[in-house]
């Protein structure tokens, strides 16, 4: 079985070299992409602190929290993971890896044998290092080839992600 597990943030966020208000945030428009085309179960992770929505703000304290190593909680999910083989993890790409709410979900689960699909958004910094950091944080899983979509095509990526699950998904 599969899952389709991700972090996003709406509100004032950098698309183009501007800041835009967004109703949704980019890498929840790749989720939600990626869930169709697999008929896969959709889980967001929502921590229970909302990062602000100001751009600057949310800039600043996910720099403090990854300097500091700060592991913020989410809102609990329904979802037994361990019933899942494969796990599609998504989120932005914030100072060149995951937000800290997506390293407290990998040090929280038991994902050994899993196999994990990374996929971020991001304007122009792909991936960063956030697959070998998941790696580091998910010894025992398999980590395939990741997906980075640039957070501006994300309404626009139905393509890229076909193109990538049909390599992956075979």
């Amino acid at each position: 079985m599969r899952a389709v597990i991700y972090y996003s943030r709406s509100g004032e966020n950098y698309v183009n070299g501007q800041l835009k208000q967004l109703s949704k945030g980019n890498t929840m428009v790749v989720a939600e992409k990626i869930a169709d085309y697999l008929e896969a179960e959709l889980i967001r992770l929502i921590p229970k602190k909302d990062y602000p929505d100001d751009y600057q703000e949310m800039v600043e304290l996910a720099e403090q929290e990854k300097k500091e190593q700060k592991h913020p909680e989410y809102q609990a999910i329904i979802q037994d993971i361990s019933n899942y083989d494969e796990l599609f993890i998504g989120y932005p790409n914030w100072w060149g890896t995951f937000p800290q709410v997506i390293a407290t979900f990998l040090k929280q689960q038991e994902l050994s044998g899993k196999t994990i699909y990374p996929f971020c958004t991001h304007e122009g910094s792909a991936m960063g290092t956030s697959v070998s950091d998941m790696i580091r944080l998910c010894p025992n899983a398999k980590i395939e080839t990741g997906l980075a979509v640039r957070g501006s095509k994300a309404a626009v990526s139905d393509k890229t992600i076909a193109n990538w699950l049909n390599h992956l998904i075979k």
